[in-house]
């Protein structure tokens, strides 16, 4: 699983482990723990979790558990939605560190660009003030490196041209059938890292018949094949499961797609969370 120590490099010269270990609807308590605890036990070196998924204890004593040293480990973390406030951000990033019991993370998202109970509202004014915030932590050394989750081009913008900061990443929903090739191209000439959560689709695209075909082509799971395509167009897969045998298979992605088959990947453009 040699992926899982290689790294892509932020454009501030941090680096970061090019495959992720998702805790998005992964419970708090025994489960969150023995989730992280064998994602890092299997070779997993970069931990990603929200203060919105109301996991981070247990994220936070899996890692200090471990025993493997904090400074090998790279955490995300992330600024709840419906916070857009310069004072809540920092308040927010305080109760993160605390939870997580931490000094510093290496990583902080805004989580999306609107609260999700209110998708679609105009809160540019209030993601200035939250990123204003974060430049300050990240100046202090508190955070290695900011960024943003869920945003849109426009979003960013918003953010480079009130703060003159390029955030460093945006963590966004990307797989097969749905590559936002928009923002993927945007984020790339800004050279903005994109990290692909819900790589599998939550699990949907496992079952698509090409996917399935191409799978055995290779000799690899489905799922293989699909985290493997996100690493081929340069962006950061963030797989989560809850069983350690899936665990290990999400990190064997050691082989190369090839470009035709890279095409037909592309040409799929049926969102597969809308399938039955």
């Amino acid at each position: 699983m040699k992926l899982l120590t290689e790294t892509y490099v932020l454009s501030n010269g941090v680096e970061i482990p090019k495959i992720g270990f998702g805790t998005w609807q992964v419970p708090d308590g025994k489960i969150a723990y023995e989730s992280v605890s064998m994602a890092l036990k299997n070779g997993y070196r970069h931990i990603d979790t929200a203060e919105a998924y109301k996991n981070e204890k247990s994220v936070g004593h899996a890692i200090k558990d471990s025993k493997i040293p904090r400074e090998e480990i790279f955490v995300t973390s992330k600024l709840h939605s419906h916070i857009k406030t310069y004072e809540g951000a920092k308040e927010a990033f305080q109760k993160t560190l605390e939870e997580l019991e931490f000094d510093y993370l290496d990583l902080f998202l805004i989580h999306a660009p609107w609260p999700w109970n209110e998708m679609g509202k105009d809160c540019r004014e209030g993601n200035v003030e939250a990123f204003k915030a974060m430049i300050e932590l990240y100046k202090a050394g508190k955070i290695k490196a900011i960024g943003v989750s869920n945003f849109s081009p426009a979003d960013i913008d918003n953010i480079i041209e009130h703060l003159n900061f390029v955030p460093h990443v945006n963590q966004i929903a990307f797989f097969v059938g749905h590559n936002q090739s928009e923002t993927d191209v945007y984020c790339k000439d800004k050279n903005i890292l994109i990290e692909a959560y819900s790589p599998l689709a939550i699990g949907h695209a496992l079952k698509n018949p090409v996917v399935i075909k191409m799978a055995k082509a290779y000799d690899k799971t489905p799922a293989q094949i699909l985290i493997r395509y996100c690493i081929e167009k340069g962006t950061l897969p963030l797989p989560k499961s809850t069983h350690e045998s899936r665990i290990i298979e999400n990190g064997q992605v050691d082989f190369e797609i090839k470009k035709s088959d890279l095409d037909i990947l592309d040409q799929i453009d049926d969102d597969p969370r809308k399938w039955n």
